[in-house]
């Protein structure tokens, strides 16, 4: 039924499009699914629904305590997400553990088989959508080698956070490992991280770790400078104790920027749990691994950062969508000078490039983290417009080659 559903509003959208366009005419090749986890033990009946009322089109996917469709949240509640994309042929590949990814800028088709010619499989990595399960071993060590495999390195998604398990969809029903769809340069996409903590200390360099544990920061036992950079005393526990089990740490590479604009956390920052002290070496315990040189700052979810954040990386994917259009109306101008008053504002120009989005965000934000019922994708959808937008709430965020967490991944296709 909610398949049946999905359907009906899809070929009322199409029965919109002016007959005749191209856009009427275009031929769907690439469908995204995401489903609630109570659907998750009909996934292969879905897919075999999905391939019947769309033949041709190869679906990527996966089940999630939360789904997002365009402006709405469905927390822990039966519902699916569908959105069909009219890519070019040869501009996408899906890959799973049966089907991985080759080398870089290599062709897509099977490790060690001939490409499969009766779909588009003749496209380069350049970026790629990926699913994956959380559970599987060395997680991140397996996104950054995936994100070596595509020409730019630019990887989005997420970790799938269905109460079922880390099963995903990609063109059949995969558990463990990554799975996704890989896309060609000819498919143009905009993505954005966006931060859901605030620093709460200064950026502090790592001088001395061993695994898990920082035992100096700055040339410095670490537990003091976490002590006073949270303004605690561990001889008040009353007091300590929650500021403690609120706290969590921001890391990032010794070749990255910690701090961004207006001392927030810039885009390669990656939060992890603070798991425990150790007072008799003045050490802390980290969710991570972590190596002299990395920068480190203490942090807090912070409900207004993340939104204001989340505002910030709209207006930039609109305000770089705005600067291609007026670039490429510049061009196109007659020579000899433009006519100011017969050319169309930014806006206009910007409205027909955001052909559709993908949102991923954690699962512990949303709306029970931004206060209302679908607070945070409608803070989406008023800075982007009515664009169609599927995703899903994460159990890990993916973006560039790192594993995030309390973040967000917003992805545009340009038209």
């Amino acid at each position: 039924m909610a398949l049946a559903l999905a359907a009906a509003q899809i070929d009322a959208a199409r029965a919109q499009l002016p007959r005749g366009s191209a856009a009427h005419a275009a031929t769907e090749t690439l469908g995204l699914a995401y489903f609630a986890d109570h659907y998750a033990p009909h996934a292969p009946a879905l897919l075999d629904e999905l391939r019947q009322r769309w033949p041709g089109v190869a679906w990527v996917g996966c089940p999630a305590v939360g789904i997002a469709a365009t402006g709405v949240e469905y927390f822990d509640e039966p519902a699916l997400a569908l959105m069909l994309c009219e890519l070019p042929a040869g501009s996408f590949e899906v890959f799973s553990g049966a089907r991985p990814l080759s080398g870089q800028g290599s062709r897509l088709g099977p490790t060690g088989a001939p490409a499969d010619t009766t779909r588009a499989h003749t496209a380069s990595a350049h970026t790629a959508l990926v699913h994956a399960d959380p559970a599987t071993p060395d997680l991140a060590e397996l996104v950054a080698e995936l994100s070596e495999r595509v020409a730019t390195g630019y990887l989005f998604g997420g970790a799938v956070s269905a109460r079922t398990g880390g099963a995903q969809l990609a063109e059949g029903w995969w558990q463990g490992g990554l799975s996704g769809v890989a896309f060609g340069p000819q498919v143009g996409l905009v993505s954005r991280v966006t931060q859901g903590c605030q620093p709460v200390g200064p950026e502090r360099v790592v001088t001395a770790a061993q695994g898990h544990v920082v035992t100096e920061l700055d040339g410095q036992p670490a537990l003091p400078c976490l002590l006073r950079d949270l303004g605690i005393d561990l001889q008040d526990p009353r007091k300590a104790l929650p500021v403690l089990r609120a706290t969590l740490v921001g890391l990032t590479d010794a070749d990255s920027t910690l701090l961004g604009r207006g001392g927030q956390f810039g885009p390669d920052v990656r939060v992890r749990h603070l798991v425990g002290l150790d007072p008799g070496r003045q050490a802390v315990a980290v969710a991570a691994e972590i190596e002299p040189g990395m920068r480190l700052a203490f942090c807090q979810r912070h409900t207004e950062a993340a939104r204001r954040d989340l505002v910030r990386i709209c207006s930039e994917i609109r305000e770089e969508l705005e600067t291609e259009a007026a670039e490429a109306a510049a061009a196109a101008a007659p020579v000899g000078g433009v006519d100011a008053a017969a050319q169309p504002s930014s806006s206009a120009l910007a409205a027909p490039t955001i052909r559709g989005a993908i949102y991923i965000s954690c699962n512990g934000r949303g709306g029970p983290h931004f206060g209302a019922p679908s607070a945070e994708l409608k803070i989406v959808q008023r800075a982007l417009g009515d664009v169609p937008l599927v995703g899903f709430f994460a159990a890990g965020e993916i973006a560039r080659r790192h594993l995030y967490g309390y973040t967000g991944v917003l992805t545009v296709f340009r038209g």
